[in-house]
């Protein structure tokens, strides 16, 4: 069934999608919603167990964590289908925050773990307020790959000890690593918990493209019946016990001033991640279903689901690349489809809180591996290994960057290599001298055409990128060059200013200093194709009156022939 156009909001209800979708609903749609809730329900429940573990919390947290976000974004979130919750993208980060500063104990981990998801919603919130719903496009395709491949990295290796039987006492990837082979090699393994692991890992792989049976459901209550017919639980396999009984209540994450920065710092690497994963994917579904999208919108509710799960004794959230297929597949309309799987979430803790209570941690962590081996790119890094080495390496020094810093400091670092990369383009661009060509209209780069006809006395320079304070220097070199190159004496320079965009003042200020060097050698500088935006700045910074409007033309062809009437040459 086709959805009805949407409507212009006025007022609150533009910040309160759900209840816009609540005016519009049709009764067909409600018996798909209801069966796709109690379907997604199946996966919410082990899921959001498993990444709370992962996370470093006690499981319980994790459906905390589940149902109020949920209720949350079916209000404020824009996305029909998009299904939200603990992810395992995130658990690195919550887990790095948490082993440094909690101190073995759960409930600190629970106040520094809701801190963080208050801190990401506000930040999320604001940026939707202030329309920064584009920030995330500044990360690159090869920089999101290479930090998601580094993120499943982590995860996996931070699980591997729970699917073996065994704990380890490291920080860090690199000495996780050590430690688990250390483990190994001293004979640690607990071979009927790997062995359960690795039966529940198997079943999620193998069923994984199946549309019609949920493998994580399958595997996990297998191995939950398993371990409670043989009672392995005696055998050292442990388990998740007893859920306590009862909804989440409202309670604020104190942390201490110590723990602030931490909490901070975490809070936004969250609120970065969480969001560039939501973007992709409720682009994704939005285009699916021919509907819009709104990033601002889609901040603001990822920032009030975040914000519901730091008051709720949960933690921080992010859209689900796993459930929503699920949501999608099981024919879900609206955002009625969370609530339902929200509220059936909710009658299992007050209803039937021993139901899992044998679930093996083995199992929990065959959930977040098998989730983690979803995360990993490598097809489409070998299309970029072909046809742009740099930018695979780029990929590469991110992922590396964040098996060995860790989450937090390899987010600092993604971002980082994201502003290098945005800049270098611009900080040493591209230029040309230009010529005529026989049979091709136009001008155009001479060390592309080397029998390209120059006009004698005149410097047709083009520069490819916007003048700003880390290229205008160059920009003032490439030109002199190109005076020194010229094979007669240079009279004129016109610089073919199409793709400049923008002068800002240090730019302005070398424009100034390279038109009084070429004035004292007898040469004139102009300008052609400048847009008018840019030619605006100039005025402000009181460059177009030194240039007067004689040194702008509309067109190449009109500066060559000005100049040409100008020396008595005939055009080439």
């Amino acid at each position: 069934m086709r959805y009805p156009a949407p409507t212009t909001t006025l007022g609150y209800m533009r910040w309160l999608p759900g209840l816009a979708t609540l005016r519009e609903y049709e009764l067909p749609w409600l018996r798909h919603d209801l069966v796709a809730g109690l379907v997604l329900t199946t996966m919410l429940v082990p899921v959001g167990i498993a990444y709370a573990v992962a996370s470093g919390l006690p499981g319980v947290y994790g459906l905390y964590a589940t149902i109020v976000p949920l209720l949350a974004y079916a209000l404020f979130g824009p996305s029909r289908l998009l299904v939200l919750g603990p992810d395992s993208s995130l658990a690195p980060i919550i887990l790095a925050v948490v082993l440094a500063n909690a101190g073995g104990d759960p409930m600190r981990a629970v106040a520094l773990a809701g801190a963080m998801a208050v801190v990401s919603g506000l930040v999320c919130i604001l940026a939707g307020a202030l329309k920064l719903g584009f920030i995330t496009e500044l990360l690159s395709k090869p920089i999101r790959y290479g930090y998601m491949n580094g993120i499943a990295l982590t995860v996996m290796i931070s699980q591997l000890p729970k699917l073996l039987g065994f704990s380890i006492d490291a920080d860090g990837p690199l000495r996780s690593l050590w430690a688990i082979a250390t483990s190994i090699t001293s004979g640690n393994i607990n071979w009927t918990a790997f062995a359960v692991g690795l039966g529940v890992l198997a079943t999620i792989l193998l069923l994984k493209g199946s549309r019609l049976l949920p493998g994580v459901l399958i595997a996990v209550l297998g191995a939950t019946v398993v371990t409670g017919l043989l009672d392995l639980g005696s055998k050292g396999v442990t388990v998740l016990g007893t859920l306590p009984e009862g909804l989440p209540s409202v309670a604020l994450p104190w942390i201490s001033l110590d723990d602030l920065v931490p909490v901070l710092v975490g809070g936004v690497a969250v609120a970065l991640v969480s969001f560039a994963d939501t973007s992709v994917l409720s682009r994704a579904y939005a285009a699916r279903r021919g509907r819009p999208v709104d990033p601002n919108q889609e901040m603001v509710g990822l920032g009030a689901a975040n914000l519901a799960a730091g008051f709720f004794q949960g933690f921080p959230i992010s859209s689900s690349s796993s459930r929503t297929p699920v949501a999608e597949a099981s024919g879900a309309k609206t955002q009625l489809t969370g609530v339902v799987g929200a509220l059936c979430v909710a009658a299992l803790l007050v209803g039937a809180p021993d139901l899992l209570k044998h679930l093996p941690t083995p199992a929990l962590a065959a959930v977040v591996i098998a989730s983690a081996i979803g995360l990993i790119e490598v097809k489409d890094l070998v299309r970029i290994w072909r046809i742009q080495r740099w930018e695979f390496w780029l990929s590469i020094l991110c992922l590396v960057g964040v098996a060995v810093l860790g989450a937090v400091p390899g987010i600092g670092l993604a971002v980082v290599v994201a502003i290098v990369e945005f800049l270098w383009d611009g900080w040493r661009p591209h230029s040309a001298i230009l010529g005529r060509v026989e049979g091709v209209a136009g001008y155009h780069d001479t060390s592309r055409y080397p029998r390209a006809r120059l006009v004698p006395g005149l410097v047709l320079f083009r520069w490819d990128a916007p003048l700003f304070f880390a290229n205008a220097e160059f920009f003032e070199d490439r030109i002199l060059a190109a005076v020194a190159a010229s094979s007669t004496e240079a009279r004129r320079v016109v610089v073919a200013a199409e793709p400049v965009t923008s002068v800002d003042v240090t730019a302005a200020d070398a424009l100034a200093e390279l038109d009084e060097r070429l004035r004292a050698v007898g040469i004139e500088l102009c300008f052609a194709e400048l847009k008018d935006p840019v030619k605006d700045k100039l005025k402000r910074f009181g460059l177009y009156e030194r240039f007067g409007d004689g040194g702008f033309f509309p067109t190449i062809d009109a500066a060559v022939n000005a100049y040409c009437k100008t020396y008595g040459i005939d055009p080439p």
